[in-house]
């Protein structure tokens, strides 16, 4: 099964994360992929992050890690030399969207995890570069073009909200779950000879492993 997924790491503004969630729910990404700050603004998300999972690696290798585990591309949307127009659909399989930051695009760190780049061609003379949400939007719609995921039923000019669990609120908070952790484990040491492994050797304390989420006001 075709999947995608948004790495957010070092994103100036975290109220942006919250935006993003609303544009992952709307393109059917499978999870988010919060690095090194679990903690995020969840203004914007119009009660989304409660329609999309999340997951919390400390560094960008153990993000890479568990998305290799998943056989994913990693896809930096980056405007580079080696660059592919994203109107063009150069993806392949499940793939993860790592987006620079609004300032500095992506570092030398992040570029270094991913397979490929994409950039949005622009026509008018006004801007430099899009806003990272809304540059989002567009490659995840391309995204789910490509994939042929299934468009959302509607009712009248809306689409048609899943209902959420009894148990789901609005998150603030992206805590690791036992599985996850197991997971990640299992791949780095399957992986530690790929070149990405950090040898950080950080351990997680167990207090991590509480859900730390919080209702909407």
């Amino acid at each position: 099964m075709i999947e995608s997924y948004v790495v957010v790491h070092n994103i100036a503004k975290r109220h942006n994360v919250g935006t993003l969630a609303r544009s992952a729910t709307a393109f059917g990404v499978s999870e988010m992929i919060l690095v090194g700050r679990r903690d995020f603004n969840a203004f914007g998300s119009h009660g989304s992050t409660s329609h999309v999972n999340f997951r919390h690696f400390h560094s960008l290798s153990d993000a890479r890690v568990f998305l290799k585990s998943k056989d994913c591309d990693i896809c930096g949307v980056e405007i580079t030399d080696n660059a592919v127009d994203v109107t063009q659909h150069p993806f392949k399989k499940s793939t993860a969207f790592l987006l620079g930051n609004e300032g500095i695009g992506l570092s030398a760190k992040e570029c270094e995890i991913c397979d490929f780049f994409v950039y949005i061609p622009q026509y008018g003379g006004g801007t430099a570069s899009l806003n990272v949400t809304v540059a989002a939007s567009i490659v995840l719609h391309h995204f789910g073009v490509w994939a042929g995921f299934s468009e959302r039923m509607r009712d009248g000019n809306k689409y048609v909200v899943a209902e959420r669990s009894a148990r789901q609120v609005r998150r603030s908070f992206c805590a690791e779950k036992p599985e996850s952790i197991i997971d990640m484990r299992r791949s780095r040491r399957e992986n530690a000879s790929n070149g990405f492994f950090d040898g950080s050797g950080n351990d997680v304390s167990s207090s991590s492993l509480l859900d730390a989420l919080f209702t909407d006001e």
